[in-house]
């Protein structure tokens, strides 16, 4: 049986079956074809667990980190195993081989001072500053994932007597609700009364909430470009993307004192474990702080 045939059925079963985002079969596929590519015209029967283990070599030989190494195993490891399940083959090659040893990553957060700079850096005098402030407000105020963000209707901005709220669509399509401040409220208003109706009448009309200059739904490229203009005019020489401002939500809301369950469900992450990572950076900061300031910690 061909590989790249396998792999395609793999991808409809993920897509339709277990409900995976379409950005999410792109990140398989691209492993997948990978992997496709290192075994070439071998049939799939006669892969086993040397020629997985040489193929993690290959990567580590071509400079992949070892972050995109174990995540490029889990997709292989998934796809042997679907085959498995199916009857399509006997075993899995990947079942003995152990994925390469990683070092926790902390996220990288911004300060708060660096956060206000970015936001207020954004000029609001044109349609696309009101929509570019207000994606940037909205973003912080709510971790919101890029892909979250960009996908928002203008429906699913609501207010209701008590909180004001938000309806995020996160990964597998599950929906949650987020309370949104009143500084990205207000840009939100800004925004929809002065800023989309004439980015709107550019294009041919569309319930995306963020849109481009021609009236179309923005891009998550789009949304790179936008946070690293801000950088730059906020004289932020690090390194950020948008998933810094969701990085800076998420620790900012623990150092002020909310509940790490709390943070879990504005986040979307379906383990606390993941949103533990955070207490990490406030733990480090909190070192360094009495490091610095107690007279008898050094």
């Amino acid at each position: 049986m061909e590989v790249t045939r396998l792999i395609e059925q793999f991808l409809r079963h993920t897509a339709l079956e277990r409900g995976r985002s379409a950005n999410t079969i792109v990140a398989y596929r691209r492993d997948l074809d990978r992997w496709a590519a290192f075994v070439g015209t071998r049939a799939i029967e006669s892969i086993d667990s040397v020629a997985v283990t040489d193929y993690l070599t290959s990567l580590r030989r071509d400079g992949l980190a070892t972050s995109s190494i174990t995540r490029a195993l889990s997709v292989v490891r998934s796809f042997h195993r679907y085959l498995v399940t199916e009857g399509l083959v006997s075993s899995d090659p990947t079942g003995a081989v152990i994925a390469p040893g990683r070092t926790q990553r902390l996220p990288k957060a911004l300060s708060i001072e660096e956060v206000t700079a970015l936001l207020e850096s954004t000029p609001t005098e044109t349609p696309v500053g009101l929509r570019d402030r207000a994606i940037l407000e909205l973003m912080y105020a709510t971790g919101a994932r890029v892909s979250e963000a960009v996908g928002l209707t203008v429906d699913d901005v609501r207010a209701d007597e008590v909180l004001e709220v938000i309806t995020l669509t996160g990964k597998g399509n599950k929906q949650r609700v987020v309370p949104v401040g009143r500084f990205a409220r207000e840009a939100l208003d800004a925004y929809l009364v002065r800023g989309r109706p004439a980015l709107l009448a550019n294009g041919r009309g569309t319930p995306a909430l963020f849109l481009g200059a021609r009236g179309a739904p923005l891009s998550r490229q789009n949304v790179f470009l936008i946070i690293r203009a801000a950088a730059a005019r906020a004289d932020i020489t690090s390194t950020i993307s948008p998933h810094t401002l969701r990085h800076s939500c998420a620790t900012h809301l623990l150092r002020g004192g909310a509940d790490i369950r709390v943070v879990q469900e504005m986040l979307g992450h379906a383990s606390v474990a993941t949103t533990q990572i955070y207490t990490l950076v406030t733990r480090d900061a909190l070192t360094e702080a009495y490091r610095t300031s107690h007279p008898r910690a050094r």
